[in-house]
């Protein structure tokens, strides 16, 4: 299969991205701490089907660190697709990367075909315990420096399930361990709508799926159940014996929920 891999000059940045197939395009948003690796099961597969795009955001993996100049991630996405000449798409986004995925649709609803949150929330929906480790991990790292903070952070509870896998656990592992930490160490200038997402999830109006491991956090399980009563047209898939990264948990049963849900879009 042809893959291109490149550097995208845009918004400011320097974006590394990699593409492959043709068809309808479908945008690969990763999580926090990871990068275009976490999505080495669905890349290939879905590009029998449909051109992919898997990027790092800013500050993660290849793609430049931000400066002191703010900026949203979903205009480097905006500005990513017009760099591909890419009218629209179908946005896919895991954790940090759906928060971001679901502001691109508020934002950017004319370039958004359709929408798929993964282990995910709104931004505006809290979770407690989460703000709690996440301040535990910046103090971690800027006493004793990312790399420690990077390894005590593979043993939170958010993702024990997937830790459990080793197959999985290796390669959240490599990602975490690789992660530079720039988010940790230094003040972020990324913002995020003027009103949070929350307050606005009736506005999205393209054809959503909700995808939640089993096992991810009770609060993840909440926010699909929150989304599925306020976004108009939606439906949720539960993955089976999946942590939080239920898309490397169980990728085949995952790979076959994405792939009906666009069949049908």
């Amino acid at each position: 299969m042809a893959i291109q891999r490149d550097f995208a000059q845009v918004n400011g940045t320097r974006l590394y991205f990699e593409t492959a197939g043709t068809g309808l395009p479908i945008i690969l948003l990763h999580g926090h701490a990871c990068d275009t690796r976490m999505w080495d099961d669905q890349f290939e597969t879905f590009a029998l089907s449909y051109q992919v795009i898997r990027y790092d955001q800013r500050g993660f993996g290849q793609s430049a660190v931000p400066t002191d100049e703010p900026f949203r991630h979903i205009d480097d996405l905006q500005a990513l697709l017009e760099y591909l000449g890419i009218p629209h798409a179908a946005i896919l986004g895991m954790s940090m990367g759906g928060g971001v995925a679901i502001d691109f649709a508020l934002a950017y609803p004319e370039m958004t075909r359709t929408l798929i949150v993964v282990d995910s929330a709104p931004s505006g929906f809290e979770i407690p315990e989460l703000d709690t480790w996440f301040a535990t991990y910046v103090a971690d790292a800027q006493a004793n420096g990312p790399k420690v903070a990077n390894q005590h952070i593979l043993s939170i509870p958010v993702i024990r399930a997937d830790m459990a896998i080793p197959n999985v656990a290796r390669r959240v592992e490599q990602m975490h361990l690789e992660y530079s930490g720039w988010y940790l160490l230094n003040k972020d200038p990324s913002y995020g709508l003027e009103s949070p997402a929350l307050q606005q999830l009736d506005r999205i109006s393209v054809p959503t799926l909700l995808v939640v491991g089993e096992d991810d956090y009770h609060s993840f399980l909440e926010a699909a159940d929150l989304m599925l009563k306020k976004i108009p047209h939606v439906q949720k898939v539960v993955i089976p014996k999946a942590g939080h990264f239920s898309n490397m948990c169980e990728p085949q049963r995952f790979n076959a929920a994405v792939l009906d849900f666009l069949k049908m879009v």
